[in-house]
């Protein structure tokens, strides 16, 4: 088969702190003294481009709790500002920043988004989330967050402005004629009057629209109401997968959604996240996490279960097995991940402590342990299945984990023909062969 016949996989990047395994900062060789250096998060960056990645990923969080010694600060720099350093280091790679419709102004938020793009020559994208956690709001006026339905109904609007705000008007409108003495044309330069339920909004932004067009949409909900607003606005969606049954049953949702939409037939594409272990053998690579899970923290490992459950689980005896859990429709919390974890409960029927090593580097997405040759097999079967058009990665270890993937797993992708040597392209939207 030729090259140019295989289909390309995509390849992303969340960083996180020194990495996402809550044992990853205890390490001898751990970067957890950096994780409020700016070169730090420019070298990670960097190390991504040297391996020909799409794009890197900030997520955030407008909370720190800081209740107990293990509390990671790993969202020390806002991602806005930690992507516009890192755009002066890098040429290539895409930038995506979280924005949370529930606590930003977007006429802030586009123009801090459009500015940037133009800095890169359109290498922006932007994950829209809603938030999770009360303490978030509490940081802006707020007693509790909203319930999901109005999240969500803000969030529709919120996408629907932010659009009109990113192609408010073209750069070609900015004259300087100065034979005519005419700066600008205000003909097609207008106000957007949006008037709606929760933003009003003159406009037209002050900044013009990206040289992409507009920066890349992305999503990560994956609630009934966050597939449906993914189906509506997003080039690409971030997943939760377990498997590969619970991969499939992510793209029948999506798809189906998109049916629903005026553009029926467009193809989102879909980014799961991916834990790696790589080792140049399979006993090499498991010992790699092995030594991360012998220093876990249950007391941490434990406090984000409840998160995840919603429920206290400190006092769960870790050698015993699951207790039951209500059904996902009876669930008022974040539901991906919650039903990947009732997925992992009937896969593996865990005790407490096994779930815990399951969720422990990255809170229990795709995890491949092994050679890159094994490593590259199982990512190809998600693409070819079509459940995947590539992978968010989410390195236990950084930059440790990174490093091993781009000298171990980029090579074999390469040499089997399905991820790019070079960019071809500069633009986000060219990366991911969007229009």
């Amino acid at each position: 088969m030729k090259e140019t016949q295989r289909k390309q996989l995509h390849l992303g990047i969340l960083l996180y702190g020194c990495g996402h395994h809550q044992a990853a900062w205890l390490m001898p060789d751990s970067s957890v003294g950096r994780v409020g250096d700016i070169s730090y998060y420019q070298s990670l960056a960097q190390l991504a481009e040297k391996g020909c990645f799409d794009a890197v990923f900030f997520a955030d969080n407008q909370s720190f709790l800081a209740k107990d010694s293990n509390e990671m600060p790993a969202f020390w720099l806002d991602p806005v500002v930690n992507l516009t350093a890192i755009s002066q280091v890098t040429n290539y790679v895409g930038l995506v920043s979280t924005i949370s419709s529930t606590f930003s102004n977007p006429f802030t938020a586009s123009r801090q988004l459009l500015s940037l793009d133009h800095i890169t020559k359109g290498r922006v994208g932007w994950n829209l989330v809603t938030s999770m956690r009360d303490e978030e709001a509490l940081n802006h006026s707020m007693s509790k967050l909203p319930p999901r339905d109005e999240r969500y109904k803000k969030a529709d609007e919120f996408a629907a402005l932010m659009n009109k705000l990113f192609l408010s008007w073209d750069s070609n409108e900015f004259l300087y004629d100065r034979a005519e003495r005419q700066l600008i044309n205000p003909d097609n330069i207008r106000p957007i009057n949006h008037n709606g339920t929760y933003f009003k909004v003159k406009g037209p932004s002050t900044t013009p629209k990206s040289p992409q067009g507009r920066p890349v949409a992305m999503q990560a909900g994956a609630s009934e109401q966050g597939i449906a607003l993914a189906a509506k606005y997003a080039d690409a969606v971030y997943s939760v997968s377990w498997n590969l049954n619970q991969a499939k049953k992510y793209r029948k949702k999506l798809d189906e959604q998109i049916k629903q939409n005026e553009a029926s037939d467009r193809h989102i594409k879909v980014f799961p996240g991916l834990v790696t272990y790589v080792g140049r053998t399979h006993e090499e690579a498991l010992a790699k996490k092995s030594s991360l899970d012998e220093k876990l923290p249950v007391e941490t490992a434990l406090k984000q279960l409840s998160f995840f459950l919603q429920q206290d689980c400190s006092n769960w005896e870790i050698g015993l097995k699951v207790p039951p859990l209500p059904p996902v429709e009876e669930f008022t919390g974040p539901i991906g991940r919650y039903e990947t974890i009732l997925e992992i409960i009937k896969d593996t029927e865990p005790t407490v402590k096994e779930l815990l090593g399951y969720l422990n580097a990255g809170g229990g997405h795709f995890t491949l342990i092994g050679t890159p040759e094994e490593i590259v097999d199982q990512m190809e079967i998600w693409v070819e299945a079509g459940v995947a058009d590539g992978f968010n990665l989410m390195p236990p270890t950084l930059p440790g984990s990174l490093e091993d993937f781009v000298e171990l797993v980029v090579p074999e992708m390469q040499k089997r023909g399905i991820f790019r040597k070079q960019y071809e392209g500069h633009t986000f939207r060219e990366h991911l062969g969007l229009t």
